[in-house]
């Protein structure tokens, strides 16, 4: 906790000194506040008053409802007040030409640690757990109240979005040329790295479509030797298991582990849609599935010309019905027949098996493409309303640079903002006001901040600061940390991360391009010797060792996963012997190359 403070306390001198105000005050108040009411004030409080900030940025003026639990002293808080008051005038209405740095700053100071991972307590896991069953009941209330109309409509649209894409994939589906293969994540049975490759479950759903004798064993004799497949029938197939990781302190995430076999055929459809997208020139300008920078430019270019607005979606692929992803394929059966046959139906939430309405939560493969698309058709929809004309594909392909999706995070034309909210609520889908703009000059997508075409963006510490040398994956955070500090112009932010590493390690300065771990540097770094094979600089420095688990793997599993394998390069070297994520990671030091 007091590492927090005095990283709070250097960052608000530095963000002080460059607008010129004085934070001692508001320093002040914010070790009293600690000292009351514990970590959840920088955790959980201070992130609320960020958002409140965005929403009067988005309204143009302070509202009563905002910034809540701060005294107020002329309608704006007392806290952080310097800069507030370039922002806003005393009266809390937008000034004509707020101070952009003032802005940064405050988010800075108030965002600093809401994305901080830590654990939650019991009581808000139990609110997520009871808010993923009470979803669960939303999105089967929306079935029951889709209108035929709307069902048509989408229908259509999906249509002339997708027939191509979805086409495509079908023909690939029934041909034989889907190739699966595993995914790095953990799964429901509990099969890790190379255990996945001599995996003894398969489903009768997945068997009429995927035989196991062609999907599970390199060679015909593997398959009449082993007999080892247990054939699930639908009563017996094993559930996802809904887990909690860390995501703010406020709230865990809920991902789902899908059995192995589910995810194994999901990464084969889930390679042949993402290279379906990317050779489509029409779907690659409206769906992102790698790549954020077009949706992050979009927004930068909606917060200076005000004619492009930025939707977020509240627990959004948790409220995907499969209804949904069934209308979307309804015209192509042998697609529709394979996602089906890899869609799990059945989860375990904390001991209590239910039977799922939605498409899928986070964990599976075919999750994050599928609610795209889903999110994509219904934008079209909310379009297609506002324009009052049918959409023609040379009409859908004139918003090219106007429309993207990328996951939950929708970019639309200002214009089209109401018919397209009223859609995706008709839809049952729950738009995030607090973090969707649309007016003033604000706007956020994929982790990019912009007001009025300025980069607001800011540094967000991930984990606690190291307190001894074992804290490796603390230390190899606050690397990075400072290492953002550095090139986002906090410079006195990054030198008080060197002092609180320096007790541990003595890192070098390179440049970002080096192969070592250690301090960014916009100047010539300085080598500490020569090599004298090739004749270049090199400094003592550190290179993060993963410890990757011990899966031995042999025999016809050795095999398969030879055959499966992407690519021309290798794989890596004792593949066979270690295999999986890292459960843990090392530090070494060693002579690297410093840029």
């Amino acid at each position: 906790m007091k590492s927090l403070m005095l990283l709070w306390k250097e960052v608000a001198l530095e963000e002080g000194y460059q607008c010129r105000i004085s934070t001692d005050r508001d320093y002040k108040t914010v070790l009293d506040r600690v000292q009351c009411e514990g970590q959840s004030f920088l955790t959980i409080t201070l992130p609320q008053f960020g958002q409140d900030l965005q929403k009067c940025l988005e309204q143009e003026y302070v509202d009563s409802a905002s910034f809540l639990g701060f005294k107020k002293r002329l309608g704006l808080p007392a806290f952080l007040r310097g800069f507030l008051s370039r922002i806003f005038s005393n009266d809390g209405v937008l000034l004509p030409n707020p101070c952009v740095d003032s802005i940064r700053a405050v988010r800075q100071l108030t965002l600093m640690f809401g994305k901080i991972e830590l654990p939650c307590s019991p009581k808000r896991e139990d609110m997520a757990y009871n808010r993923y069953l009470e979803c669960e009941q939303d999105v089967r209330t929306a079935d029951k109240e889709q209108s035929e109309d709307g069902s048509v409509r989408y229908k259509r649209i999906s249509r002339l979005l997708f027939a191509d894409l979805f086409s495509r994939v079908d023909f690939a589906v029934y041909s034989g040329t889907a190739v699966p293969r595993h995914g790095p994540g953990a799964t429901a049975d509990g099969l890790k790295a190379n255990q996945k490759y001599l995996q003894k479950e398969w489903t009768q759903r997945l068997e009429q479509l995927f035989p196991a004798v062609e999907y599970l064993f390199p060679s015909f004799s593997s398959w009449r030797s082993a007999q080892r497949v247990d054939f699930l029938e639908p009563g017996r197939e094993r559930p996802v298991k809904v887990i909690t990781v860390p995501k703010t302190l406020r709230t865990p995430r809920l991902i789902a582990m899908e059995p192995t076999c589910m995810t194994y055929v999901q990464q084969a459809l889930l390679e042949l849609l993402v290279q379906g997208v990317e050779n489509d020139p029409v779907l690659y300008e409206f769906l992102g599935f790698d790549d954020q920078f077009k949706n992050q430019e979009m927004a930068r270019r909606g917060s200076l010309n005000g004619n492009l607005a930025t939707l977020d979606l509240s627990d959004a692929s948790d409220r995907v019905s499969n209804q949904h992803v069934r209308a979307l394929l309804e015209k192509h059966p042998w697609l529709f027949q394979a996602v089906d046959a890899s869609r799990s139906r059945k989860a375990d939430v904390r001991g209590k098996v239910i039977r799922l309405a939605k498409f899928a939560s986070m964990g599976s493969s075919l999750c994050f493409p599928f609610e795209a698309m889903v999110f994509l058709t219904v934008v079209f929809m909310g379009i297609e309303e506002g324009l009052g004309r049918r959409l023609t594909n040379k009409l859908i392909k004139s918003y090219i640079g106007s429309v993207r999706v990328y996951g939950d995070d929708i970019i639309i034309p200002i214009d089209m903002v109401q018919p397209v909210v009223r859609n995706l609520e008709t839809f049952g889908f729950k738009v995030n006001r607090h973090k969707s703009f649309w007016n003033g000059k604000f706007r956020e997508s994929c982790g990019k901040e912009y007001y009025g075409g300025l980069d607001v963006s800011i540094v967000k510490v991930r984990q606690m600061l190291p307190k001894r040398r074992a804290d490796v994956r603390e230390i190899v955070s606050s690397v990075a940390l400072r290492n953002n500090f550095y090139c986002n112009g906090l410079w006195r932010s990054a030198r008080h991360i060197e002092q609180v590493l320096g007790k541990f390690y003595n890192f070098p300065f390179i440049w970002p391009t080096s192969p070592s771990l250690g301090y960014y540097t916009f100047l010539p770094p300085q080598g500490d010797k020569m090599c004298r094979r090739l004749h270049r600089p090199l400094v003592k420095g550190f290179a993060v060792v993963p410890l990757v688990p011990k899966s031995p793997l042999g025999d016809e599993g050795a095999l398969l996963k030879f055959f499966l394998k992407r690519g021309v390069e290798p794989h890596q070297r004792n593949h066979l012997v270690r295999s999986g994520r890292p459960t843990t990671v090392g530090i070494r030091r060693g002579w690297f190359q410093p840029y």
